[in-house]
């Protein structure tokens, strides 16, 4: 099976904190802090539960260790509770000293890496896995990913054409489409997408999910709600967990005015911050009744995160300051930070849309001279440039 990590490293960089309310430090090594959910049937964690009782036997594995926390670190991904990438950092730092020349422990930290939003450790990290073993595809395209989130459309376009020969035609060409689609080709690679993905035939789910949430997006972007609503449903069909894909999915039913069904989607995924910011969005707008305890939730989260310093998850924080708390200043606080490190779509959104809220039009700068570099497209941002241009900023 075909791994498809590089641009679901939205949902890396966008999944943030610890659900922890005050900072706590346990007496010793051996005190229980908190136990993750966990389910008998989950496979995922039955695995992942009995290479670690192998680990207690043999800690010296360092090949076993390097399992775990690559199996830690996709359970973060499809659920979204960044706590698994904190087992997945103790199972795999003790493996440092002893696996030097071994290109997947290389991989596996830079992948712990760019989710700490330490981009440049996880290139440095990444392409050594690559030295280390030229013909993976995994690194390549996780670096691929982070020249996305950096903007460096050049480089991450490069990044794609190396996978070409290494990878699933449907996933190179998936590479290249994301790029294009942000560059200002977008019609072309819609199209171009969408005939890759009539054409692939069978291949892993994984795969077919990260296409159509890929073509979802970009037939928003196009302004054709019922193709997006189509590819959405095609990609829920396969029945893998993607915390990702959920969080599009309810931002699109929000977008439609279908907030209660966000609401009942994700209505066991609280535990994921990500889809908690939805869910407050989502009763919000359907005036539920748990909306406040949702927003409550959050609160406590982004406070706990401050206190520690944590930036990982400003983008989210601006949204929850601008569309659930009405604070505009605020957010245009986190927003202006978060483009500091994150110069995707999203995060260029945020900002503008923070930046006219708080009628101060000059702070979206650097995302109008981004928008207006990458030719990036989409009537919603032409929009937001129009309005923060009439009000002093440079269109």
């Amino acid at each position: 099976m075909h791994k498809v990590p590089a641009m679901l490293l939205a949902a890396a960089v966008c999944a943030a904190f610890s659900a922890t309310a005050a900072p706590f430090t346990p007496k010793s090594d051996s005190e229980v802090v908190e136990r993750l959910p966990s389910t008998a049937n989950d496979p995922s964690i039955r695995r992942v539960d009995s290479l670690r009782k192998q680990l207690i036997a043999k800690p010296e594995d360092s090949a076993l260790r390097i399992e775990i926390a690559r199996r830690y670190f996709d359970l973060a991904m499809a659920q979204g509770d960044p706590r698994y990438v904190g087992y997945a950092a103790a199972a795999l730092n003790p493996a440092e000293r002893s696996s030097a020349k071994d290109a997947n422990f290389w991989l596996a930290r830079g992948l712990l890496q760019q989710y700490s939003h330490d981009f440049e450790g996880a290139m440095k990290s990444l392409s050594k896995a690559s030295e280390l073993d030229p013909q993976s595809a995994e690194p390549i395209a996780w670096r691929a990913a982070i020249d996305m989130v950096q903007a460096r459309y050049p480089e991450s376009l490069s990044e794609c054409t190396k996978l070409v020969p290494l990878t699933h035609p449907l996933f190179a060409q998936g590479c290249t489409a994301y790029v294009q689609a942000a560059t200002g080709h977008l019609p072309e690679a819609y199209a171009a997408l969408k005939k890759e993905v009539a054409a692939a035939g069978a291949t892993a789910p994984e795969l077919q999910l990260w296409a159509q949430t890929r073509l979802a997006e970009m037939a928003i972007r196009l302004g054709q709600p019922a193709e997006a609503e189509a590819h959405f449903k095609e990609a829920l069909k396969l029945g893998v967990t993607d915390q990702f894909l959920l969080g599009a999915w309810s931002d699109f039913l929000i977008s439609q005015n279908r907030s209660p069904e966000a609401i009942k989607l994700l209505a066991d995924w609280e535990r994921s911050d990500v889809l908690l910011l939805r869910l407050a969005l989502a009763g919000k707008a359907a005036k539920d009744s748990r909306a406040a305890n949702w927003a409550s939730q959050l609160r406590e989260r982004f406070d706990a995160a401050a206190l520690r310093g944590d930036r990982l998850h400003e983008q989210e924080a601006a949204r929850f300051e601008l569309d659930v708390e009405g604070r505009p200043d605020k957010a245009l606080a986190y927003a202006t930070r978060n483009y500091t490190q994150q110069k995707e779509s999203r995060d260029a959104e945020i900002l503008m849309r923070t930046a006219l809220a708080a009628n101060q039009p000059k702070a979206a700068q650097p995302a109008l001279d981004w928008l207006r570099e990458s030719h990036y497209q989409d009537a919603s941002f032409t929009k937001l440039a129009d309005q923060l241009a009439a009000k002093g900023a440079t269109r």
